[in-house]
C-alpha cells in the first residue's frame, strides 16, 4: 500500500452471510464468510483479518471501519431481546395492546395481533399527567416509581422504558423517571420516549421506545465485544454504525438508540443503488437486493432513494400495513420479504409449493452447505438447476453438496408433489422469482411507481442468479450488475454520508405563528445534532437540511415540506403557507381554498454534504467475449437444459459484449444472462443486461 494512504473497511453482517470489503490504494479486496449467529463477532473478525490476509494490509493502517448488522432486526423478529418494564402514565397501561384501535385484516376471523414486547404485569403505571402544550396537570409521584422499581429488580428485568403522555411537549417528569431508575437500578438500560421518538402519537412513541430497550442490552454488548477484540487484534481506528437512513453515526450513539440500526445493511444497499444509478445516468430505477436471508427492492428517483418516517418489523402477516411492531425513526423506504437464498420451499396448507419467510440462514444454512440442513431451500434449487457451481461457489473456499441438495428437494417437494428433483428446484425458482415480482407491483401500486419503465440495478450475493427472470416478469428491459454485487449492501456502507437526523413534535397553528420558539427549537436541536455528528468528523463544513410536516386543519396525515435555511422571520407565516400549497400540489394535484395550514413536527438532518458522481458514457467499441466454458442451466420459462456459455467476469474488459443464455462468474455471486438479454461490461466494469425481445 503506498505510503500514507488509508484503508477503510465495511462490514456487514447478514442472515447467512458476512460480506467485509477493504478499500486501500485505488483498489478493492473483498471477503465472504458464513455469519456466526450465536457469535457474530467472530464472523465479524474472521472476515476482517480474510480480507487483510489477501491484500496484504495491516490492521494498523485501517483508518476507519464502518459497520451494519441485522442482529437488532433479528432479535425483535426472533424475539430473541431483553426482558423489559415499561413505566407508562396512569391509565394508559394497554396502550401496545389497543394499538391503531381497528382490524388490519377485516374479513379474518383468526386475525392475529402481534404480542407486545412487554407483558402485562411488566407494564407499571406512575400517577402524573402532561397537556398537550408539555403543561404539568400533575405532578410526578416519586413514590410509585419507586414501587416500579423494586418489581423491576425483583422479575430482573434487562432494560426499562418509560413513556409517558405527551412527553415529546415536556420530558421533564421521564427525565427525572430516568434519573431514579438509574440510582434505583444500577446497571439496568433506561429508554425513555422524549429521546428516542419525541413525536406525537401515543402508540407509535411508546412502541418505538420498547423496541429501542428490548434491543438495547444485546446490542451494547455485542459493540462492547466488537470493540475489545478489534482493540485485541491492533485496530485503533474509529468504528462507525449505519444507521436505517443511509447516514453513519458513533458507536456511542448507536450504543444508546440501537433501534436506529434496525434496516442498516438494506438501507445501505439503496445507497450504493444510488451510485450505480448516477455513474449510469438513470434517474429512475429499482434497487434489487437479495442476499441469504431477505430481498429488499426500494425504488429511487431522481438520484433520491424514497424516505419514511416510520416502518413495521417483524409482521404478522407479510403484506399486511397494522400487523408488525411499529418503529417511528427515519428510514429509507422499501419494501423486504423472506426471499433469500436460505429462504425454505415448503408444502403449504393449501396442498402447493410455498418459499420463506423462513430461512435456514448460516446455521444449518442450506442442505447443500453440508451443515445439517435438511429442508430444501433457494440456493439448493438454484444448485441442482445448474445456475450454481459447486467446486467454484464464495471462491472455492465452500463446496456445495449436490446429491444433498437433490436429496433434499426430492424428499422437501418433489415427492409430496409428484414431481422430480430438477421440477421441484424449478418450482422453488419460479415461486420465489414470482414473490418478489408481486412484492413489487404491490410496493409500486401504493407508491404510484411505474416499474417497467425503471433500469434495475441488482446485487447481493442471490440477485444476479434471478435478476434476469424477475425482470422479465415486471417487464423491465434494463439490469445493471454493479462490481462487487455479492457484497453490495458493504460497499454501500463506505458510500455513505455521516450525517444525524431529529424530529420534534412542535404544533403550530399559521393562524397564530410566532418564530421565536421555533428558531429555539432549531437551535436546541442543531446542537444535539452536531454534538453528534462531531464525534465522527470533528472538523469539516456540516449542511443543514430542516423539514416542516404539515397539513390542513382537520387532516389525519402530513405531508414533508422541505424548509429554507435561516432563522424564521414574522413574516415567514405566508412563505410556509405557499411552500405547503406547492407541496400538496405536487403530491395530489389540486389544492383544498380556504383551510387553515398547520404544522405538526419539524425535522433536521445535519451531515456532511453528499456528492453523487458523474455518469460514464457506455464504451463505443464493442468487442464480443469468449467464453471459457458452458455449463447445462435448467430454463424454467420452457422447462429444458441448455447449454449456457459460462464467463469469468475478471476476463470481461469495458466493452466487452455477450448474448444470452449465459452466466457471468466471480467469486460472491454469478450472475444469469437468460435468453432474453444481451450483456455488455460498460466504463465503469458493471455489467449492463438489455432485453432483446
Amino acid at each position: 500500500m503506498p505510503s500514507g494512504q488509508t484503508a477503510r473497511l465495511a462490514v456487514d453482517i447478514g442472515g447467512t452471510f458476512t460480506d467485509v470489503v477493504l478499500e486501500a490504494g485505488g483498489k478493492r479486496t473483498i471477503s465472504k464468510v458464513l455469519t456466526t449467529s450465536a457469535e457474530p463477532e467472530v464472523g465479524f473478525l474472521e472476515g476482517v483479518h480474510l480480507v487483510l490476509q489477501k491484500s496484504g494490509v495491516r490492521p494498523a493502517e485501517i483508518g476507519l471501519i464502518v459497520h451494519g448488522t441485522t442482529r437488532a432486526t433479528n432479535a425483535l423478529i426472533e424475539r430473541k431481546g431483553a426482558k423489559v418494564g415499561l413505566v407508562c402514565t396512569r391509565g394508559f397501561r394497554d396502550t401496545l395492546e389497543m394499538a391503531y384501535e381497528h382490524r388490519f385484516e377485516q374479513s379474518d376471523v383468526f386475525m392475529r395481533r402481534p404480542t407486545p414486547l412487554v407483558p402485562r404485569w411488566l407494564r407499571l403505571e406512575v400517577t402524573e399527567r402532561l397537556a398537550s402544550n408539555g403543561e404539568v396537570l400533575r405532578e410526578l409521584d416519586e413514590s410509585d416509581v419507586r414501587k416500579a422499581a423494586e418489581t423491576f429488580k425483583r422479575e430482573e428485568v434487562g432494560a426499562v422504558a418509560v413513556g409517558l403522555m405527551h412527553s415529546y411537549a415536556s420530558p421533564t417528569h421521564e427525565r427525572r423517571i430516568e434519573a431514579l431508575l438509574s440510582e434505583l437500578l444500577p446497571g439496568v438500560p433506561v429508554s425513555i420516549s422524549s429521546e428516542v421518538c419525541p413525536e406525537i402519537r401515543e402508540y407509535d412513541r411508546i412502541s418505538t421506545t420498547v423496541a429501542n430497550a428490548y434491543v438495547r442490552p444485546l446490542m451494547r454488548g455485542y459493540l462492547e465485544r466488537v470493540e475489545q477484540r478489534l482493540k485485541k487484534d491492533g485496530f485503533s481506528c474509529p468504528l462507525l454504525m449505519m444507521m436505517s437512513s443511509g447516514t453513519v453515526t458513533t458507536v456511542e450513539i448507536a450504543r444508546r438508540f440501537p433501534i436506529r440500526l434496525v434496516e442498516s445493511g438494506p438501507a445501505d444497499g439503496a445507497v450504493l443503488a444510488t451510485q450505480v444509478a448516477a455513474l449510469c445516468g438513470r434517474p429512475q430505477v429499482l434497487s434489487f437486493d437479495m442476499g441469504g436471508t431477505t430481498a429488499k427492492l426500494c425504488f429511487i428517483d431522481g438520484y433520491t432513494p424514497q424516505l419514511s418516517r416510520s416502518f413495521e418489523v417483524a409482521r404478522e402477516y407479510r403484506f399486511s400495513k397494522g400487523s408488525g411492531i411499529p418503529v417511528k425513526i427515519p428510514v429509507i423506504e422499501m419494501v423486504e420479504i423472506g426471499a433469500g437464498g436460505g429462504s425454505i420451499g415448503h408444502i403449504n396448507a393449501l396442498g402447493v409449493v410455498a418459499v420463506g419467510p423462513e430461512s435456514a440462514g448460516s446455521e444449518p444454512g442450506p442442505a447443500c452447505y453440508g451443515r445439517g440442513g435438511a429442508a430444501p431451500t433457494v440456493t439448493d434449487a438454484d444448485l441442482v438447476m445448474g445456475r450454481i457451481d459447486g467446486d467454484s461457489f464464495a471462491g472455492g473456499r465452500m463446496q456445495l453438496d449436490r446429491t444433498a441438495a437433490e436429496s433434499a428437494l426430492r424428499k422437501g417437494i418433489g415427492e409430496r408433489m409428484g414431481l422430480d428433483t430438477v421440477e421441484a428446484a424449478a418450482g422453488i425458482g419460479e415461486i420465489v422469482d414470482e414473490n418478489m415480482a408481486n412484492a413489487t407491483r404491490i410496493h409500486g401500486a401504493e407508491s404510484g411507481k411505474d416499474v417497467a419503465a425503471r433500469t434495475m440495478i441488482a446485487f447481493g450475493g442471490a440477485a444476479p442468479l434471478h435478476a434476469a427472470r424477475l425482470a422479465e416478469k415486471l417487464g423491465i428491459r434494463e439490469i445493471v450488475i454493479p462490481s462487487g454485487a455479492g457484497v453490495g449492501s458493504a460497499i454501500g456502507f463506505l458510500r455513505a454520508g455521516i450525517a444525524y437526523e431529529l424530529v420534534q413534535t412542535r404544533y403550530l397553528d399559521l393562524r397564530r405563528y410566532d418564530p421565536q420558539p421555533i428558531n429555539a427549537m432549531f437551535g436546541e436541536m442543531r446542537a444535539y445534532a452536531e454534538a453528534i455528528v462531531r464525534l465522527a468528523e470533528p472538523r469539516a463544513e456540516l449542511i443543514e437540511q430542516r423539514t416542516a410536516f404539515m397539513r390542513y386543519r382537520g387532516q389525519g396525515h402530513e405531508i414533508d415540506v422541505a424548509l429554507p435555511a435561516g432563522e424564521f422571520k414574522a413574516s415567514d407565516d405566508a412563505r410556509l403557507a405557499e411552500l405547503f400549497q406547492e407541496r400538496y400540489k405536487q403530491l395530489f394535484s389540486r389544492t383544498i381554498p380556504g383551510l387553515t395550514h398547520e404544522v405538526i413536527s419539524w425535522s433536521l438532518s445535519l451531515g456532511l454534504p453528499a456528492a453523487l458522481p458523474e455518469a460514464v458514457a457506455v464504451p463505443a467499441a464493442q468487442k464480443t467475449a469468449t467464453a471459457v466454458s458452458q455449463r447445462r442451466i435448467y430454463d424454467s420459462r420452457v422447462g429444458k437444459f441448455f447449454d449456457y456459455g459460462v464467463y469469468e467476469r475478471a476476463g470481461l474488459q469495458p466493452g466487452a459484449c455477450l448474448s444470452g443464455p449465459a452466466v457471468i462468474c466471480e467469486d460472491e455471486t454469478t450472475t444469469v444472462v437468460s435468453a432474453s438479454f444481451d450483456a455488455q461490461i460498460d466504463a465503469n466494469g458493471f455489467i449492463r443486461m438489455t432485453r432483446r425481445d
